[in-house]
């Protein structure tokens, strides 16, 4: 048996779901973890709420391991949303963004432009939100001091080249959002200054398992404005206000949440020992599938066929997006249909049942689809 097959076995959920970019139902390893130390802070025993705490410093030091990193380096957080915030709140010159970004880039950055009046947003022109190191190049000024980018976009599924985009920017930050690749992706972090992620889609953690890493560029080029209590270097209860601690420590606000961590340690055990390589060979290898579904019933993939992750994106002619969207639902997949598209999401653990039973959803749709060409037009379409 490979160290891939124990994992893939722990996908016990029902056939037919296909929206792990939206959210990924949690791992029987990580829901038998979250009853034990729920347990375990009940009975008020010093042992127990200790055991519990000591799962910060093991996902800490797994999300090194997986990021080629130290471990003083990373840092826990509540999202990836306020571990972006933390990196772009900090940031003084232009950054670069993609409007087509989901909120989280965007939002964060305009943010922090209108607290702070020390970073300014640059729009790049990222054509169906594809971010390439062509775009990046053409939109390059000596302002831009950052590049934020996702690691896959959460709409299409593009998968950003991190080496190519650092040989772009050269001596610029590299902010990436890795939410819908982190632990599916086998990507370039190194490349990146900052790496931002939470558990609860691709690694079946839940939610509350967010993370951050913070390189030694980024921390000496990014303020910790949000620094708390818990980032400050020196004793609690001392009678001053220390200034941030030198590493990623400086990015915390608060405490980190230990049944939190404790997920997060659990599922990230799982993928190091399952192999992130191959597990994003699956995962890739399942998109392909569903890519060659819909070509088979004529529905339009906007999803890179050579650059792209677990996401596939599927655009049908706007007439035909809610009855599609109505036969997905009516054979049991469950997908994300949004402004026009449909997203269809795939992990390793995607079993041939529920592909089969998108397979017959998009029969169905097409079969729909010809017979209303008949209607209309009294014959059927080419």
């Amino acid at each position: 048996m490979s160290d891939l097959e124990p994992y893939l076995e722990t996908f016990d959920g029902d056939p037919g779901y296909l929206d792990w970019a939206a959210f990924g139902p949690l791992s029987p390893a990580v829901r038998a973890e979250l009853l034990a130390d729920v347990e375990l802070l009940g009975t008020g025993r010093r042992s127990g709420i200790d055991l519990v705490g000591a799962r910060v410093a093991e996902a800490r030091a797994l999300l090194a391991e997986l990021l080629a990193a130290s471990e003083d380096e990373v840092t826990l957080q509540p999202s990836t949303a306020q571990g972006l915030m933390h990196a772009l709140y900090g940031l003084d010159g232009d950054v670069l963004i993609s409007p087509a970004e989901f909120p989280a880039l965007p939002v964060a950055a305009r943010r922090a432009q209108d607290l702070r009046g020390r970073l300014r947003v640059r729009d790049l022109d990222a054509p169906d939100g594809f971010v390439t190191p062509d775009a990046v190049a053409a939109a390059l000024t000596d302002d831009v001091t950052a590049v934020a980018v996702s690691l896959v976009d959460y709409r299409t599924g593009f998968l950003a080249d991190l080496t190519a985009l650092r040989e772009v920017i050269g001596d610029r930050l590299l902010i990436v959002d890795a939410v819908q690749g982190f632990g599916v992706v086998d990507a370039d972090y190194a490349a990146a200054d900052v790496v931002c992620g939470n558990g609860y889609k691709w690694l079946r953690a839940g939610r509350s398992t967010g993370f951050a890493w913070f390189s030694a560029r980024a921390r000496e080029r990014i303020e910790p404005v949000l620094s708390g209590y818990a980032g400050m270097d020196g004793a609690l209860g001392a009678a001053e206000v220390f200034p941030p601690r030198p590493g990623a420590d400086a990015f915390a606000i608060s405490g980190a949440d230990t049944i939190a961590a404790a997920k997060l340690a659990t599922a990230l055990r799982e993928v190091r020992d399952a192999g992130v390589a191959a597990i994003a060979r699956e995962v890739a290898e399942r998109a392909q599938h569903v890519m060659a579904l819909a070509d088979r019933y004529g529905v339009p993939v906007l999803t890179a066929r050579d650059r792209h992750a677990g996401i596939v994106a599927l655009a049908p002619a706007a007439p035909d997006t809610g009855a599609l969207a109505a036969a997905l639902a009516n054979h049991g997949v469950t997908v994300t249909a949004r402004n026009g598209l449909i997203r269809v999401a795939v992990h390793a653990g995607t079993g041939a049942d529920s592909l089969r039973l998108l397979g017959d959803a998009l029969a169905e749709a097409a079969a729909n689809r010809a017979a209303t060409a008949v209607a209309v037009t009294g014959s059927s379409p080419s």
